[in-house]
């Protein structure tokens, strides 16, 4: 199996079964997203400790299988992060999402940048990179207590 089938198999394994599915109680913090081009929306919901890690993280929503997969392959890497790793990795996902060809970062094993990676070709579809970060820029709305809710707009 070469690097780009590998890539469209996680892509379609969580686009199709996405993890961390559903709201859960005692969520701490929240938000939303929507992308009012493509209707994909997303509700993120949080639980962070007293030493500010994530202690738990789920979402509900809807769109294409691209917003969705990348959704649910965030809120399995940041199961048990703390609050400040969160914000680094998302700050390089999105420059690997925008311009980079790898993720960059040491809070992250292979096989969790491998997941990252996955999403890394919709760079070369502008419209797609808004699927791709959605969840991305919720959870970042969350974590900094944001009450509006984010758009790709």
């Amino acid at each position: 199996m070469n690097l780009k089938e590998l890539y469209q198999e996680i892509i379609l394994d969580h686009g199709k079964n996405p993890r961390n599915l559903g709201k859960f109680d005692n969520f701490n913090k929240d938000a939303k997203g929507h992308n009012p081009l493509c209707g994909d929306k997303v509700h993120l919901f949080l639980k962070l400790d007293e030493n500010k890690k994530v202690n738990d993280i789920s979402f509900e929503g809807e769109g294409c299988a691209i917003s969705m997969a990348s959704a649910s392959i965030m809120t399995d890497l940041m199961k048990g992060k703390s609050e400040k790793d969160a914000k680094e990795i998302i700050e390089k996902f999105l420059d690997m999402i925008k311009e980079k060809d790898d993720i960059d970062t040491k809070l992250l094993e292979e096989d969790e940048k491998t997941k990252l990676m996955s999403l890394g070709g919709v760079k070369n579809y502008p419209m797609r990179v808004k699927c791709a970060t959605l969840s991305w820029h919720a959870l970042s709305s969350a974590l900094e207590d944001f009450q509006k809710e984010v758009t790709t707009e």
